[in-house]
């Protein structure tokens, strides 16, 4: 036997042994990491299925292509995205912009884990197949936006709570926020240098506090939250997808 059939047989039988949903989440998690790795185009099936120790029989099994996974993988990322912010956002009645700050420390956080990746799935799809896939654009755009409802949401709340020192459209600072995030994330992978995203979380955090005239909230200490209490970005479209 030649050694590689010897290894298509060992996955072949801890994919059997498996449990239905595990399969399928070790074959979405296996994309998540590759491609945010090594992006869309650098990413096989193949691939794929070795690092989730499935068959391809069980990729097509849940699967029809490469698209789908890439969907559901978005979706996965994105969903465990919106849990993290829940958690580092606190309870609903604390101060928008203590909410708001705390989002971005959850942010900077994210990026000096040891040995995580300086990249966004979600920003790294869309970059390489917005122009030529309009499903899977069209899925990141929705994810983009709910990144953006949900940052677009505390600042208006800030402003009805608050007086800000100059007036503002929250949702064009959302986006504005959004792109910071997105593009220092692409600027820090090419550098490699995490420490150029939290550098630009401080400008960030300094121009809403600026825009209220008051200096940066300082960060109370982050309650837990159950991840049910996940808040309302994304959630109406992954609860439908």
């Amino acid at each position: 036997m030649h050694p590689k059939d010897g290894n298509n047989d060992k996955r072949r039988r801890a994919s059997r042994r498996r449990a239905p949903e595990a399969t399928r989440l070790a074959l979405v998690e296996a994309t998540v990491d590759l491609v945010r790795a090594s992006g869309v185009h650098g990413t096989t099936v193949d691939q794929i299925c070795t690092a989730a120790g499935a068959t391809k029989g069980a990729f097509f099994h849940y699967f029809r292509s490469k698209e789908d996974i890439l969907e559901a993988a978005i979706l996965h990322w994105c969903r465990e995205r919106a849990e993290g912010y829940g958690r580092d956002l606190g309870e609903e009645t604390d101060d928008p912009l203590v909410r708001l700050d705390r989002m971005l420390d959850g942010l900077a956080a994210s990026v000096r884990v040891p040995g995580e990746k300086t990249a966004c799935l979600l920003g790294m799809v869309a970059q390489e197949l917005a122009g030529s896939n309009h499903r899977v654009r069209a899925v990141c755009e929705q994810m983009l936006d709910g990144w953006t409802d949900l940052v677009a949401g505390l600042l208006a709340e800030a402003k009805r709570r608050h007086s800000p020192g100059t007036d503002f459209n929250p949702h064009e600072v959302a986006w504005m926020l959004n792109s910071l995030w997105q593009g220092s994330l692409l600027a820090a992978k090419t550098r490699q240098d995490p420490e150029l995203v939290a550098s630009n979380l401080v400008h960030a955090r300094a121009y809403v506090s600026g825009l209220f005239g008051v200096d940066s909230p300082k960060q109370n200490s982050r309650k837990s939250r159950e991840v049910s209490s996940t808040p309302g970005l994304l959630r109406h479209y992954l609860e439908n997808h």
